[in-house]
């Protein structure tokens, strides 16, 4: 498995994480407090970051996009 792969699948993770912890901090916190926004401000730039650098990774050929093609 390359250090791309390994990459992304580290990234999805840690926006999952980033994830529940907005929603625990939503339960806790009960609007009181900016945790919640900067859990689900995180999981954003986290995720802009896994789109580009899948972007990078298809136009280099470090990754091969396939679906279905119609003629």
């Amino acid at each position: 498995m390359s250090i791309f792969k390994i990459l992304v699948v580290i990234l999805l993770l840690v926006i999952v994480s980033a994830l529940f912890s907005g929603m625990y901090y939503m339960m806790k916190d009960k609007g009181k407090s900016d945790r919640l926004v900067k859990a689900l401000t995180w999981r954003i730039g986290i995720s802009l970051t896994l789109f580009v650098i899948l972007l990078v990774g298809a136009w280099t050929g470090m990754i091969e996009p396939h679906g279905v093609y119609t003629n």
